[in-house]
């Protein structure tokens, strides 16, 4: 495999001869071990999957948090991580600290293969050198995740329409009168931001549900299939007023830091649901709470927020407490967990 044109297993880092040696660093099912070594045999993969956190799913790239390595077991992962050609996954998925000391540790590494979404802040969080970063390539797996977040939007947009939190509380009370309006996606308006690979997959289900989608773009252009019409990203608070929903594909960058910002979430139609597959530092946090406060937001499905961790209770008090919490809020494993 060649990677960024600089590296392959014939023509590998100082002068070295053989098979690249690829080291686990976060779990894998050993069929699919074994058929990455059948497939790409001038790999060779080193794991010890006692030293990896179980998995409680497919693609479960982090294990089980309550997992620990004992001592010696760290010892013997790091070892392994600094004798590594390459790196399936960054260590521990999210922690830039364990990043930044096997880069430091290990002078042969070249390629860092990250495995869950939210690798590049990852990279940047390490705050790696730039020698370090012209020695090592990192790649993700872009695009992969498409589909299943593609169909998260299509719950969380329809969870707004129906009014969700609404029956889920009648259902509670044992209410079952009177009847109220819900919404349907083929009589809505959403806007999506960013039209990269999950913001086409997410078109491509809007529109089979009829919806009438808009996109943004920085150049101007026709309209990519499935789009109806495009905007710039900074006429953001100009359109929302006339869509019924938003969804957030963003990755984050400087230049998408709280674009859903005070400014656009005051402007919305009021009831609008908002939607996050992309990165949690794309939305204000703070101002969201007040647009979901006073109804703006309607409803708001998150599968990311800007805390790796989740809302912490000093900033997002209502996310803990069952007297303040909102429960027109649903958030995801990636973001607290829990639905609120």
């Amino acid at each position: 495999m060649i990677v960024g044109g600089r590296w392959s297993a014939v023509n590998p880092p100082s002068g070295r001869v053989g098979r690249v040696r690829v080291v686990l660093a976060t779990p894998l099912d050993e069929d699919l071990c074994r058929l990455v070594e059948e497939r790409e045999p001038r790999l060779t993969l080193i794991r010890e999957h006692a030293l990896l956190p179980p998995m409680r799913w497919p693609s479960d790239h982090t294990g089980d948090p309550e997992w620990r390595r004992t001592p010696a077991q760290q010892r013997r992962f790091e070892e392994l991580l600094d004798s590594a050609d390459a790196l399936y996954g960054i260590p521990g998925e999210h922690d830039a600290a364990a990043l930044a000391r096997t880069v430091a540790a290990n002078p042969r590494l070249r390629w860092v293969q990250a495995m869950a979404a939210g690798g590049g802040a990852t990279v940047r969080a390490a705050g790696l050198t730039a020698a370090q970063l012209e020695r090592v390539v990192f790649t993700t797996t872009a695009g992969v995740h498409g589909g299943p977040l593609a169909e998260f939007v299509v719950f969380g947009l329809l969870a707004g329409a129906k009014t969700l939190p609404l029956l889920q509380a009648r259902q509670r009370a044992h209410e079952w009168g009177p009847r109220w309006f819900m919404g349907q996606l083929a009589d809505q308006v959403v806007l999506v931001l960013g039209l990269g690979g999950i913001g086409r997959e997410v078109v491509q289900r809007l529109r089979a549900f009829g919806c009438r989608v808009i996109g943004t773009a920085r150049r101007p252009g026709p309209p990519p299939e499935g789009v109806d019409e495009l905007v710039h990203p900074a006429d953001l608070a100009a359109v929302v007023g006339r869509v019924d929903g938003i969804v957030v594909t963003l990755p984050a960058t400087p230049a998408t830091e709280r674009m859903i910002d005070r400014e656009v979430l005051a402007a919305v139609r009021p009831g609008c649901t908002l939607v996050n597959v992309g990165r949690g530092s794309v939305i204000d946090e703070p101002a969201l709470v007040e647009a979901l406060r006073d109804g703006r937001i309607g409803f708001a499905a998150l599968d990311v927020v800007a805390h790796p961790g989740g809302f912490s209770r000093a900033e997002f008090p209502w996310a803990w407490s069952p007297e303040q919490r909102l429960r027109a809020v649903l958030l995801t494993r990636s973001g607290r967990r829990s639905i609120l």
